[in-house]
């Protein structure tokens, strides 16, 4: 069978914050900045040596202990689920990060290692001054920087719910990324039981099944990918399909997540659940109606649907004012505590 291969990521050198926001950022792609962490002392001294790197961490360490995810030697780092999709094939607990980032340095001679992650421990907790040190100043300052830190492992192909900008510190990564649209062509797991808490796609990227998911190699026409080294960053559009591989025994990943929501509306996310709930189950003609009625009021596909009515009659058709929002709210929780 003859697949497509992905097309590299749009790269970029030396960008500032303007052009971040006024030419990346509005284009709705997935960019490579190339060195934009090259200066930070956590990546000049990864690039000496993993021990330097290590000693570098231990100056911010704390005794708080971290979240970890940790995975037999068998599942080759690839932290997803069992055969059968009846429960995930890793573990999680916590360690103080000392212990943790030993491991990682004794564990790099050993050809079949535990698979190791710290995964979004927020740096000002975990490694506070780090984030003094090491920083971007491409988005608003009040993000805070998260770490990911592991070995030789592949995170399933999944999405934020956020855009995202990344650094890698330490290590090497593989970033291949698929368009929203793709959703249908990645073979998304199930929801109730997922690695983080989005559904993510069953697919392999290194040894894709074709026999088993077909659609996969419709993905891979649309798909982009790029390998970063120490210093270089990437910028993830809100919801694009990402898998990452990193490829080397030691490697820190820092990333910024941020949403531009009003952060008085509720998560999106959370109505697609209720939606299972409330119309999936409908007969498909009555769905119909529904995804009209959405397309028409929630998506204004047709236009303002309450440009018709006097401002002070629009109710919920109108702006979304702090007053309107605390009235949803309280529907919802009056509603939704009838369940």
């Amino acid at each position: 069978m003859t697949v497509a291969s992905p097309q590299p990521i749009a790269e970029y050198v030396g960008v500032d914050r303007t052009e971040f926001l006024e030419k990346i950022r509005p284009a709705g792609q997935p960019a490579v900045l190339r060195g934009l962490g090259a200066s930070w002392p956590a990546v000049e001294a990864a690039r000496r040596s993993d021990e330097d790197f290590i000693a570098y961490l231990r100056r911010f360490r704390t005794e708080r202990p971290v979240w970890a995810i940790v995975g037999e030697p068998e599942i080759e780092g690839r932290f997803l689920y069992n055969d059968d999709l009846s429960e995930l094939n890793f573990k999680r607990g916590t360690s103080p990060l000392d212990p943790f980032l030993k491991r990682l340095l004794k564990d790099r001679s050993n050809p079949r290692p535990y698979a190791m992650a710290v995964q979004s421990e927020e740096i000002p907790s975990v490694l506070p001054g780090f984030e003094r040190e090491n920083r971007i100043d491409l988005i608003d300052p009040s993000v805070v920087p998260r770490a990911w830190i592991g070995n030789r492992i592949h995170v399933a192909t999944h999405y934020d719910l956020m855009e995202n900008i990344g650094v890698v510190v330490a290590g090497r990564r593989r970033f291949t990324l698929f368009p929203p649209d793709e959703i249908s062509n990645l073979y998304v797991g199930p929801f109730e039981l997922t690695p983080a808490r989005t559904p993510v796609s069953l697919v392999d990227l290194g040894n894709p099944d074709f026999e088993r998911f077909p659609r996969f190699a419709e993905a891979l026409k649309r798909a982009q990918v790029a390998e970063l080294d120490p210093g270089d960053a990437i910028y993830i559009p809100f919801h694009w399909w990402h898998g990452v591989d990193s490829l080397e025994p030691v490697n820190l990943f820092v990333n910024y997540w941020w949403n531009d929501r009003l952060a008085e509306t509720g998560n999106p996310y959370d109505a697609l659940i209720h939606a299972f709930y409330a119309i999936k189950a409908l007969p498909p003609e009555q769905r119909s109606v529904w995804r009209m009625i959405f397309d028409h009021y929630v998506f204004e596909a047709n236009g303002d649907p309450g440009e018709h009515l006097p401002p002070y009659a629009r109710g919920v058709l109108g702006p979304p004012t702090p007053e309107l929002l605390n009235g949803l709210r309280a529907m919802l929780r009056q509603t939704l505590g009838r369940l």
